[in-house]
């Protein structure tokens, strides 16, 4: 186990950090350091809400190993408030209730563990926006 590579992605896993670019305001995630549009240094940070809605999505039955306890499981394409798309696991809805458009928030959730005894990897999740479970539930 390598602690050093998590470490270092913690902001942008834990806080859903990125960048926005000077020039031309792109909002960045991940934080890339050169915008994908102006080419110009994009390396003033930014905190996005974690506000979104899902873009695409898909529902792993047969996961990768290591992944088994949590299949079934949905991946999906969230489209963050301020315009990126993310890619994450969504967590505390049912795969039936999953639909393009549905408004989702980002929340810290455990991705996976390393070894029997190893450290617990955390990261974000997308869950349903909670006034939206409700009405779902």
């Amino acid at each position: 186990m390598r602690l050093a590579p998590h470490w270092r992605v913690r902001a942008q896993r834990l806080q859903l950090r990125g960048e926005v670019c000077e020039c031309c305001g792109r909002h960045l995630f991940p934080p890339r350091d050169v915008c994908p549009s102006c080419h110009q240094p994009a390396n003033e940070p930014f905190p996005f809400s974690g506000e979104g809605t899902i873009y695409s999505y898909s529902t792993v039955y047969e996961p990768p190993r290591g992944y088994e306890q949590y299949a079934p499981y949905t991946v999906a394409l969230v489209r963050l408030k301020e315009g990126p798309l993310v890619t994450a696991q969504l967590t505390d809805v049912d795969p039936a209730d999953v639909r393009i458009g549905l408004p989702v928030e980002m929340v810290t959730r455990a991705l996976r563990e390393e070894g029997e005894e190893g450290m617990i990897i955390y990261g974000y999740k997308f869950r349903p926006v909670l006034e939206q479970q409700a009405a779902v539930h």
